[in-house]
């Protein structure tokens, strides 16, 4: 219901693992979307073996969780500034934590992990990660429009349900009772049974007009570089991928953009009746 990790499905396979004593390093929840798993069983799951949480926020910055800000649970929370997302410093993106030790390793191994010395010296592998002072800037001066740019991705929303909402077959991403989404994307699935055409006939019909329109993420145990990998659940992740679709949401579209979307998605309905 909130296409976000199973509770479930992970206490049950944290049990059997515990079991082999075969755990995890780490489990990593993806707030998918703009939107927060369920994370007060998610987290009562790993406590429960010792297994420590990192929560992926790249999509959900601005989102929340029960009154708590996306990017705040487990042991830390990532966010990505890439040029897509809510704000953007162009690429990169921001590891946060309430624990001092982390950050302070984060930022050692981001910044060439240098020894305490006058000269170059290392004992650590480390990389060059440094987000530059001037794209910086750039983030920071945004994160004081971050409200509006939420409530713009959240119109962008629900003008299209409110357009869109009668066809058969179209299925909105629900938004979980616990929290506000961000609505970093739209979101849909089409049922072609219902609907009378596929997905992909309103991806390539939106294409023809240079409209940009994307199948949602392709699940990771669906992903060739993870083929033969353990697999736990997976039936609901593949059957959105194969029926979802994401509409254009950037933050500056205008009702005339919209409305381009939705009479073209009305039209594909409309010739395959």
């Amino acid at each position: 219901s909130t296409w976000n990790m199973d509770p479930d499905l992970l206490a049950a396979e944290l049990d059997a693992r515990a079991r082999t004593g075969k755990l995890p390093k780490a489990v990593v929840v993806v707030d998918l979307y703009g939107q927060c798993a369920d994370y007060e069983p998610l987290e009562a799951a790993c406590a429960r073996h010792g297994v420590p949480l990192v929560e992926d926020a790249a999509e959900a910055l601005g989102a929340t969780y029960r009154g708590r800000a996306a990017g705040s649970f487990g042991e830390m929370g990532v966010f990505s500034f890439n040029g897509n997302k809510i704000i953007t410093t162009g690429g990169g993106g921001m590891l946060v934590s309430h624990r001092k030790e982390h950050t302070d390793r984060a930022r050692f191994l981001a910044t060439q992990a240098r020894d305490p010395a006058p000269h170059y010296q290392h004992s650590t592998i480390g990389y060059n990660y440094r987000l530059s002072n001037v794209l910086a800037a750039i983030g920071r001066g945004q994160l004081r429009v971050l409200d509006q740019r939420v409530q713009a991705r959240r119109a962008n929303f629900d003008w299209y349900q409110k357009a869109l909402g009668d066809l058969p077959g179209l299925m909105f991403m629900p938004e979980a009772p616990y929290g506000t989404s961000t609505r970093w994307l739209t979101c849909l699935t089409v049922e072609p049974a219902a609907f009378g055409a596929t997905r992909d006939d309103i991806r390539l019909a939106l294409e023809k007009q240079d409209i940009e329109a994307r199948p949602v993420w392709k699940p990771m145990h669906m992903q060739p570089v993870f083929e033969g990998c353990t697999t736990v659940g997976g039936a609901v992740a593949a059957r959105l991928f194969e029926l979802g679709l994401c509409l254009p949401s950037g933050s500056n579209l205008t009702e005339a953009d919209r409305e381009r979307v939705a009479t073209i998605v009305r039209d594909v309905h409309a010739s395959h009746r």
